[in-house]
């Protein structure tokens, strides 16, 4: 299925409602305010992610945080952490030297911020195109970019890529996590989709 610009459009504006509530949920947590943002929302095959993101990655190890959703669609969403912004995070919402081997309480955080973010996602297209969804647990993994994507799904699967940036106002910190959602139903998403956007109009 083709994916039209103003559909493109549609996506990316659900999308930042669910990241604003998952800002608000954050904001809760931390003294320094922090903003989420999402400025590209792509439709690719799992291909063309893993191509695109390695021009961006550098690092040999990423952290992901990954839980399935079914329902009226189903699939699976990711949050992927480069290693410094994973550091940061964790480092401001813990309070804890960012340098230091803080594996258990580096997994709580990440997995409970990738959960904020899925949910505040998933949330905002449940809500908006009226279409129930359950979740699972989140799971935590650091792995290669190649594994996170590549091994995890077929090369030409349809995924929804979501580049976000967040930024830590009070400490000038800006840094990049990436959604990526895996939607077996991708056609009967799209086709929610244009119904509402029929209503919209």
């Amino acid at each position: 299925m083709n994916v039209t610009e103003e559909e493109l459009d549609a996506l990316q504006e659900l999308i930042n409602i669910g990241v604003g509530r998952a800002a608000s949920l954050l904001n809760e947590m931390v003294d320094s305010h922090i903003r989420l943002k999402i400025p590209v929302v792509k439709v690719l095959t799992a291909n063309e992610a893993y191509q695109e993101l390695t021009k961006r990655f550098h690092d040999d190890t990423l952290t992901s945080v990954k839980l399935r959703f079914t329902g009226s669609f189903y699939g699976t969403a990711s949050l992927i952490f480069p290693t410094d912004s994973a550091s940061t995070l964790v480092a401001v919402l813990t309070g804890e030297d960012p340098s230091a081997d803080l594996d258990a309480v580096k997994i709580g955080t990440l997995s409970e911020i990738g959960n904020i973010v899925i949910n505040g996602v998933m949330g905002s297209l449940s809500n908006v195109l009226k279409r129930h969804l359950n979740y699972t647990l989140p799971v935590y993994l650091e792995d290669t970019l190649e594994n996170l994507l590549l091994s995890a799904y077929e090369s030409d699967s349809k995924i929804l890529l979501a580049q976000a940036s967040f930024t830590i106002e009070r400490l000038e910190i800006i840094g990049d996590i990436i959604l990526i959602f895996l939607v077996g139903t991708f056609d009967a998403l799209m086709n929610a989709m244009k119904e509402e956007i029929e209503i919209i109009k």
